[in-house]
C-alpha cells in the first residue's frame, strides 16, 4: 500500500474514532432524569439520634410510547451526622406506574402490598453512613391513560418503624405527547389527557371538582400522610 493511501485510510479511523468519543455525551444527555427531588416526602418515626434519613427521586422521567417502560432512580440517604441502623427501602407503584424490577431487592408478594398499590420491591440497604446515599435503578412501566404514582417508604430492617416516606407522589405530564416517541413526565405532576381531537388519550383519573366527599378522603390517605397507608403492616 502506497504512503498516501496509508494516511487516507488513517485518517478515516482517526475520524471515526473521533466521531465515536463525540457522540457518547448525547446518549447520556437522553438518560438525564433531571436534578433528584425530595418532593412529597414527610418523617414518620423518629430515627435514632444523629441520624436523618430521606429519599429522592428523580425530577423528570420519560416514558416510551410504544412500549410503556420507564427507568426510575430511587435514592436514599443518610444526612445525619451518626450511621443509621440497618434500614430498608421499600420502593411501591400505584394506579397506572407499576413497578417491574429494582436491582437488586426482592417483589413484595401481593398479599403484602400497601392496600391500594399494584407492585412492589423490598430493598435490604443495610447500616447507612452518616452522610451517605445509596441508588437503585428502577424499571416500571406507565400507561398514559392513566395517574400514575410511586412511594418510597424508609424502615427498620424488620419494617415495624418508618422513619420516612415519600409519596405516593405522582409523575406526570399537561402536555401527552401520543405521537411523539417518548413522552416526558415531570414528579408532582397529575397526568392530563391531550386536547380534543383525533389523538385524544384516555382522561386520566377521577375529576377533582366532583369527587364526593368519602371519595376524596380516601385519595388524601392514599396521598401519603404520615404514612397512615403502611402503619398497618408494622407489625408483620
Amino acid at each position: 500500500m502506497s504512503s498516501r493511501r496509508m494516511a487516507v485510510v488513517a485518517g478515516s479511523l482517526v475520524t471515526a474514532s473521533f466521531s465515536a468519543v463525540i457522540i457518547l455525551p448525547f446518549t447520556a444527555v437522553a438518560d438525564d432524569q433531571g436534578p433528584a427531588s425530595g418532593k412529597g416526602g414527610k418523617a414518620v418515626d423518629q430515627a435514632p439520634e444523629g441520624v436523618k434519613l430521606t429519599t429522592t427521586l428523580p425530577g423528570k422521567i420519560s416514558v416510551d410510547n410504544s412500549s410503556q417502560k420507564t427507568a426510575v432512580t430511587a435514592t436514599v440517604k443518610n444526612e445525619g451526622t451518626k450511621d443509621s441502623t440497618d434500614i430498608r427501602l421499600l420502593v411501591v407503584g400505584f394506579d397506572g406506574l407499576k413497578v417491574t424490577n429494582v436491582r437488586g431487592c426482592d417483589a413484595i408478594a401481593a398479599k403484602d402490598l400497601p392496600a391500594g398499590s399494584n407492585s412492589g420491591f423490598r430493598c435490604p440497604v443495610g447500616a447507612l453512613g452518616a452522610g451517605k446515599s445509596k441508588s437503585y435503578p428502577v424499571d416500571a412501566t406507565f400507561d398514559l391513560g392513566r395517574t400514575g404514582r410511586i412511594c418510597l417508604p424508609v424502615q427498620s430492617a424488620d419494617g415495624k418503624k418508618t422513619f420516612w416516606q415519600q409519596g405516593p407522589v405522582p409523575f406526570g405530564t399537561t402536555n401527552p405527547s401520543p405521537n411523539a416517541p417518548a413522552t416526558p413526565l415531570l414528579l408532582g405532576t397529575d397526568n392530563k389527557p391531550v386536547g380534543p381531537g383525533g389523538d385524544q388519550l384516555p382522561k386520566t383519573g377521577a375529576d377533582r371538582d366532583v369527587l364526593p366527599l368519602g371519595a376524596a378522603g380516601a385519595a388524601l390517605i392514599v396521598a401519603g400522610a404520615a404514612g397512615v397507608w403502611w402503619s398497618q403492616r408494622r407489625a408483620d
